[in-house]
């Protein structure tokens, strides 16, 4: 995941992701990256278990908060930090991923923000020849 394809944007009281790639589903993978790198430092994550995401929505700015949502969660709710994505396949309606990391560990993971939400605020997505780009702002 690399970080020249996503950049962080400020906002008063949220911060934003913005987030490229060639095709959508680079750029969702790439909003994910930013989303793990305002959490903590990614590079301290080791690849140790899988777990297989399958998500269901109405349409892709759906599907885009829901996935980001359900990678908060696994840290939030599960503590499972994420180190790396791979989306199998994303249509409008679906998104299929793997992603790998291991349990959180305050000794060994250091945390930047505390991410309470993933919002529709100032949403979007823009789908070009030229490739695609997708922001989001996250409530913290």
């Amino acid at each position: 995941m690399a970080e020249s394809r996503y950049r962080i944007l400020e906002h008063p009281a949220d911060v934003g992701i913005e987030a490229s790639g060639v095709s959508l589903k680079e750029a969702f993978e790439n909003a994910a990256a930013g989303l793990l790198s305002i959490i903590t430092d990614v590079e301290s994550i080791d690849a140790a278990e899988e777990r297989y995401i399958r998500l269901t929505a109405t349409d892709f700015d759906n599907l885009l908060v829901k996935w980001l949502s359900e990678i908060l969660y696994l840290y939030d709710g599960e503590d499972f930090i994420v180190g790396e994505v791979e989306i199998e396949s994303l249509s409008p309606t679906q998104l299929e991923a793997i992603v790998s990391g291991e349990p959180y560990d305050a000794n060994k993971h250091s945390t930047h923000l505390d991410v309470k939400a993933v919002t529709y605020h100032q949403l979007k997505i823009q789908q070009k020849k030229t490739g695609c780009l997708v922001r989001v702002y996250l409530d913290i």
